[in-house]
């Protein structure tokens, strides 16, 4: 099952006899607030023009629990999670489709909630609205109620130990910008760096300039580079959001990863877990 669709593909899929229930999760981690402006309003965006049968999805209050001791964006509540994609239309036999604005990662998370908790067919449109070319609507749809009942597993979970663990079994991929996993610039999070033993590997570097993702084969390589031939991997992020975008890009280049889903926020809150900083991974 691929795991993104074309803008193409999916104006032909809603055409079709069976088509897929949509999700538009657009999200912007803002900094707004320390700058003084106005954070992004997501569901404004989507009430402006979304595409025609499109449902809202929240990512902070409905695919994150509140912030807290487990992170910034700590998964959120199995049960609530459930009734918020029943409510959206979603059926375990129904394929679905997510898309944001074009960065990727909020569609990404709400992709990888849904395959972490057992739907089968799940894609991220790959580029976002952005790439879409076809009619936008303002209209609320007003789905039936889906059938789809949440059983965690399905994808790999790590928590904080096995993270650690794994940055020496295996490959811990930090999918931060380069600058934060070295320690020089910190904007969110109590401290900078990274865990002892992950690698460097930005998520934006998965991505063309058109927010589309690189060919499978080139993302194969470059995984494989970093060292994820053969290799258990897992990856994390800042709070568990560009991190399943990482996850997303690994699996269009066909190698299966975990998320350590509370990532740096988590990792970080805790003064006793160690902090390595600079290139290298130790």
């Amino acid at each position: 099952m691929n795991a993104i669709i074309s803008a193409s593909e999916l104006a032909s899929e809603l055409a079709g006899a069976r088509p897929p229930v949509l999700l538009d999760v657009r999200w912007q981690l803002s900094l707004a607030k320390a700058a003084g402006a106005a954070p992004f309003d997501g569901r404004a965006e989507y009430a402006a023009g979304h595409i025609p049968g499109a449902v809202f999805v929240d990512l902070d209050a409905e695919l994150a629990a509140p912030p807290g001791p487990d992170g910034r964006h700590p998964l959120p509540d199995v049960a609530a999670f459930g009734a918020v994609m029943r409510r959206a239309g979603v059926s375990a036999g129904t394929p679905v489709v997510v898309y944001d604005g074009g960065q990727g990662w909020a569609a990404a998370r709400a992709w990888w909630l849904l395959r972490w908790t057992g739907h089968q067919d799940v894609r991220v449109l790959d580029g976002g609205l952005a790439t879409w070319s076809g009619p936008l609507s303002t209209e609320l749809p007003a789905p039936a109620e889906g059938d789809f009942e949440p059983a965690p597993g399905a994808l790999g979970l790590l928590d904080a130990d096995a993270a650690a663990a794994l940055a020496r079994s295996g490959l811990l991929l930090d999918a931060r910008a380069g600058e934060r996993y070295r320690g020089e610039v910190e904007p969110i999070d109590r401290v900078g760096g990274h865990i002892p033993g992950a690698v460097s590997a930005p998520t934006t570097e998965n991505v063309g300039p058109d927010g589309r993702f690189l060919a499978a084969e080139v993302l194969a390589d470059r995984f494989k580079a970093l060292g994820a031939s053969g290799s258990e991997v897992g990856v994390y992020c800042g709070s568990g959001v560009s991190g399943a975008h990482e996850v997303l890009a690994l699996a269009v280049a066909g190698i299966p990863a975990a998320l350590y889903a509370g990532s740096w926020s988590h990792w970080s809150s805790d003064e006793s877990r160690p902090v390595a900083t600079g290139p290298d991974p130790q």
